[in-house]
């Protein structure tokens, strides 16, 4: 930190975990596994889908850039937090701070609307069929893919030069083992009213708009389904959804534990555990999601198989 009319401050220190100095050597070995198995699991995704002809349809479009988005936020933050559990000097640099949060907060909102198309491709598979492949046409596709990747960047901008903008001379020790906002703005002297309004207008809108688009979606969805008249019918067509509901469940609900306790008097323990399963669980669990649910996957990795031995 360097005195120049109060406190500048160049870097930032990331606490951690309390008492992590005891426990590092199991954290590093537990996160280590968990990073490698989303690293593995969401490039294995990509790659699978980008290989195999069979999955070259609308969503599994979306599920490659899913698995894509995923490994990026995780990317994001996990490497830093374990190369903090093995140095003295938890320190990151003022620009890398910004950085990792700009990228964290783009990828994490795109996520979201990721979803959402997903929900809106099984919606027109399953209540229109017979215009499936005309309406969800590459173009639309891409379309909507486009739109996800630009409302996460413009999330992540606004909110991140916003919060770097402000005075830092209270303390440069970030109560978390990343650069998240809630904690860097607690470190600030300047009148954060406005960064908080701006948040929560972001966070309350991007949750709104997706979370309705699912929930109507389904809602169809599930209206299209009860009239289906074989058992078999309904049963094929609610596993066709039944990998994108586990995910949905998951990422929201993960997301509602931490944005809707804002403000609240929660330990700040708690809030990182939180933190742990949305932004490092989740990106682990999807592929296995959507590989051990679905008979496309499982197929097309026999396949793989086959060729390989």
């Amino acid at each position: 930190m360097e005195q120049n009319n109060g406190t500048q401050v160049t870097e930032f220190i990331l606490l951690g975990f309390a008492g992590q100095h005891k426990s590092w050597y199991i954290l590093f070995t537990v996160f280590l596994l968990t990073y490698a198995t989303t690293f593995v699991g969401n490039t294995g995704m990509i790659l699978l889908i980008k290989i195999d002809s069979c999955l070259h349809t609308p969503m599994y479009f979306f599920v490659q850039h899913l698995a894509f988005v995923d490994l990026c936020y995780s990317s994001a933050i996990t490497p830093k937090m374990l190369q903090n559990f093995v140095k003295t000097e938890k320190s990151i640099s003022f620009i890398g701070c910004m950085v990792q949060l700009l990228v964290y907060g783009t990828f994490a909102t795109s996520n979201c609307y990721i979803l959402a198309a997903m929900a809106v491709d099984r919606y027109v598979a399953i209540c229109n069929p017979l215009h499936y492949p005309m309406v969800m046409t590459q173009r639309i596709c891409i379309q909507l893919l486009v739109g996800s990747y630009l409302m996460g960047f413009l999330n992540a901008t606004v909110n991140t030069s916003l919060t770097f903008s402000l005075n830092f001379c209270e303390s440069n020790k970030i109560n978390h083992f990343f650069c998240d906002e809630s904690p860097i703005l607690a470190l600030s002297c300047s009148n954060i009213d406005l960064n908080i309004m701006v948040l929560m207008v972001f966070v309350g809108f991007n949750l709104t708009f997706t979370v309705s688009v699912i929930i109507i979606s389904y809602i169809y969805i599930l209206a299209a389904i009860l009239k289906i008249s074989s058992t078999a019918g309904r049963r094929k067509a609610f596993f066709t959804c039944a990998s994108h509901l586990t995910a949905v469940t998951m990422f929201y609900g993960s997301l509602s534990y931490m944005y809707l306790h804002h403000g609240s008097h929660e330990s700040p323990e708690r809030k990182k555990i939180g933190s742990v399963f949305y932004s490092i669980l989740i990106p682990m669990f999807n592929p296995l999601i959507y590989s051990l649910r679905n008979q496309d996957v499982k197929e097309a990795l026999k396949g793989i198989g086959k060729k390989c031995f």
